[in-house]
């Protein structure tokens, strides 16, 4: 059975190394999703509970956090980057030194 986009995302997302990250567009790509980045980030919403997803290793192409600043999910993501060794500054991450290269 084929998976389905979601699942083809999700399966990306956990092959994201802890410490590194990935731009929305990178998944699609490599999910063969072509250029569907804005889907991303939905699926990525309708993740189940208690899932294994690293949600939070995808960031947008110019490596920034995607919801606002100081919003509970911008602070949860932020703080389980920096507890992968992720430098995150001013809402953003160097993605030339932690963008995933598979």
């Amino acid at each position: 059975m084929e998976p389905t986009k979601d699942q083809k995302i999700w399966q990306v997302v956990l092959s994201i190394p802890k410490g590194k990250v990935a731009s929305y567009g990178q998944v699609a790509d490599m999910a063969g999703l072509g250029r569907q980045a804005r889907y991303i980030g939905r699926a990525l919403g309708k993740l189940p509970a208690g899932h294994s997803v690293p949600w939070y290793r995808v960031l947008r192409t110019n490596g920034q956090i995607a919801f606002p600043e100081g919003s509970p999910t911008y602070l949860k993501q932020k703080e389980l980057l920096e507890q992968e060794g992720v430098e995150v500054v001013d809402g953003r991450v160097l993605m030339r030194q932690f963008r995933w290269q598979p």
